[in-house]
């Protein structure tokens, strides 16, 4: 694990105007920064330009950090909300089979095993995109960048029990998007 005081004086460093350490703080957290925008927007480019927006608003704004929090926690915090903030001028944009990133498969399984995981992963995007954005970002702090429902409260600003309430609700909504898909066969419990 990063050690903080090592982070903080990345930062420091950064704020003095050393533009390697901030890079070396965009290394760290480049592939958690992406995840949360593909997540959330549901498109590569889209994702990396966000990526890309999300640093620089971090590094112009790097000087308010308030070094109580963890970094990685107020970085996703304005990505979380720039994400946002795009879902809301693009509306009703959907994602189109043109738009899902496929995968490589790997030597190591044969190509069937391959397809059938690429289009589970196809499906649990397209259920993810089906959720509306404050439900979408809840599930995606939570289940792809793992955050705790304390660190989901920072991000986001929300009390805990609305986050668990629209987590539940998320869970629910996709796995009826993924039962409708076929993905998930059996009965959703109550």
């Amino acid at each position: 694990m990063v050690e903080q005081s090592d982070e903080y004086a990345l930062i420091k460093r950064s704020i003095d105007g050393d533009h390697d350490a901030f890079a070396q703080l965009m290394g760290r957290y480049a592939g958690s920064v992406f995840n949360l925008a593909y997540r959330m927007l549901g498109n590569a480019q889209e994702a990396e330009d966000a990526s890309q927006e999300i640093f620089l608003r971090a590094y112009t704004n790097l000087a308010r950090f308030d070094q109580e929090r963890r970094f990685s926690t107020w970085l996703l915090s304005i990505g979380s909300n720039y994400c946002i903030d795009r879902l809301r001028r693009r509306r009703f944009a959907w994602l189109t089979l043109d738009d899902v990133v496929l995968s490589v498969p790997t030597s190591a399984k044969g190509p069937e095993r391959s397809a059938v995981e690429r289009e589970e992963r196809d499906a649990v995007q397209r259920a993810l995109l089906s959720l509306p954005p404050t439900y979408r970002e809840v599930a995606v702090l939570r289940y792809w960048n793992d955050l705790s429902y304390e660190e989901i409260t920072q991000v986001t600003g929300l009390p805990e029990s609305t986050i668990k309430t629209r987590l539940h609700r998320a869970r629910r909504m996709l796995a009826e998007a993924l039962r409708a898909e076929g993905v998930v066969h059996e009965e959703i419990p109550s």
